[in-house]
């Protein structure tokens, strides 16, 4: 069994930056991938970011490409989302997921969920 924590939602002006945190719990990940998904509201869960736990591989939405930055801390079971440069379409329930996903992208393949953490943008 996996837990997932997120953490480090707000307020934040536009271009402004946050730094989500996902501390995950559990059995061990070395195969797995880790994503970070958003959800806003009347909206679909879209894929925002993804890292894969023993390679450090990333993979990223094209919206966020050069603004948002994925890392791990394996030591530390941290997986972290760096968010610059926010913008008003920014804004959702940021969700932190782990699996063992065949297209990081995909919602599918992540068997475990964290319970979210707000990001709001204001303009």
């Amino acid at each position: 069994q996996v837990q997932l924590v997120e953490s480090g939602g707000g307020l934040v002006q536009a271009g402004g930056s946050l730094r989500l945190s996902c501390a995950a719990s559990g059995r061990t990940f070395n195969n797995y991938a880790m994503g970070w998904f958003r959800q806003a509201p009347g909206k679909e869960r879209e894929f925002v970011a993804a890292i894969r736990w023993n390679t450090g591989r990333t993979n990223y939405a094209d919206s966020v490409k050069g603004r948002f930055t994925i890392s791990r801390d394996n030591a530390k079971k941290m997986v972290y989302l760096q968010m610059n440069s926010l913008k008003p379409e920014d804004p959702g329930v940021y969700s932190c997921a782990a699996g063992t996903p065949v297209y990081e992208q995909s919602r599918r393949g992540y068997a475990y969920w964290g319970q979210g953490t707000q990001v709001t943008v204001s303009s």
